[in-house]
């Protein structure tokens, strides 16, 4: 086949019932946009444990437009999404979820914006958190808040990885090769012109999700950590600012003995205020130490993933 004119790179973790789905659902909309014959898919199996790779297999054998890698075991969704973006050869390439929260059907508008409109990348995002449990969507919100002020680079509230990009662009996010990947915030780093595409959030179509609160929020201190320096900066500002109240307080002390001949009193008041002093000492050095932990990462030069099987 010659080079495709779009790929559709889905990363799939236990998406056994969702794929055939997407396949059909993906192929309807590719059709209408008289892409068929010239799109290829990229499934990426990010480690999964049911019979994932068995329904890639089965679509691979009667279509040839079909690619995969199987990683060795569980990598992730950036792993997964830095494999597939590697392995597509499109002119265009759309980064998708097999689970169809991602709607197909907004993939003639996006192209539509690279062709005719000059963008770089049509990208995505939830307008809405329709049948989203009100916790996670509260602190979700708040994540793209904090985000935004700590970080340099523009993360939009309800961000989509579901995007339409070009080779450029698309190169771009290939040649920051680091180990701890946050695309959401990768896409914005390297710029190009993007356009947004809103729309209401999308139930999957089948399966459960894989991400619990407790790993979106390890998620999103990566984000803030691999694209903010802000958290050491207010470390060294915590620190000055207990150096001054301490040496204020010293010299209220002096004072009041000198002045008053008060003795000084309060052991309980004392222990709170060494608790608090601790705890804020135990608070910077953890957000010292997860920053020294990524540059470990980073300097052992692991491998992102590890293939299993491709094709």
């Amino acid at each position: 086949m010659n080079k495709p004119i779009i790929s559709l790179v889905v990363p799939c973790f236990n998406e056994e019932e969702s794929i055939p789905k997407f396949y059909d659902e993906a192929n309807r909309v590719l059709k209408e946009m008289n892409l068929f014959e010239v799109a290829e898919f990229v499934f990426v199996d990010d480690g999964s444990s049911d019979g994932t790779m068995n329904i890639i297999h089965k679509l691979e054998n009667k279509d040839e437009r079909i690619h995969f890698i199987s990683f060795s075991r569980n990598f992730g969704k950036e792993a997964a999404l830095y494999a597939g973006l590697s392995k597509s050869v499109g002119l265009y390439t759309a980064v998708m979820d097999a689970d169809l929260q991602d709607p197909p059907s907004l993939l003639p508008q996006m192209l539509s914006a690279i062709r005719n409109e000059g963008y770089d990348c049509a990208a995505t995002r939830r307008a809405t958190r329709n049948n989203e449990p009100p916790i996670r969507s509260f602190f979700a919100r708040k994540f793209y808040k904090i985000m935004g002020k700590l970080s340099n680079v523009p993360v939009v509230d309800g961000a989509r990885d579901f995007r339409l990009m070009t080779e450029k662009y698309k190169n771009a996010v290939l040649s920051l090769c680091e180990r701890n990947r946050f695309t959401k915030g990768i896409f914005p780093w390297v710029g190009f012109n993007t356009k947004w595409f809103s729309y209401d959030n999308i139930e999957r179509i089948a399966g459960k999700t894989k991400w619990s609160f407790w790993k979106l929020f390890l998620y999103s201190v990566d984000g803030i950590i691999g694209f903010s320096t802000k958290p050491l900066a207010f470390s060294g500002v915590a620190g000055i600012l207990g150096i001054l109240l301490s040496f204020i307080l010293i010299v209220f002390i002096i004072i009041r003995k000198l002045v008053f001949s008060d003795p000084v009193q309060g052991w309980a008041s004392l222990v709170c205020i060494i608790l608090f002093v601790s705890g804020v000492q135990l608070f910077t050095i953890g957000i010292t130490g997860l920053y020294i932990s990524k540059i470990y990462t980073e300097v052992k030069q692991r491998p992102i993933y590890i293939v299993k099987e491709e094709k």
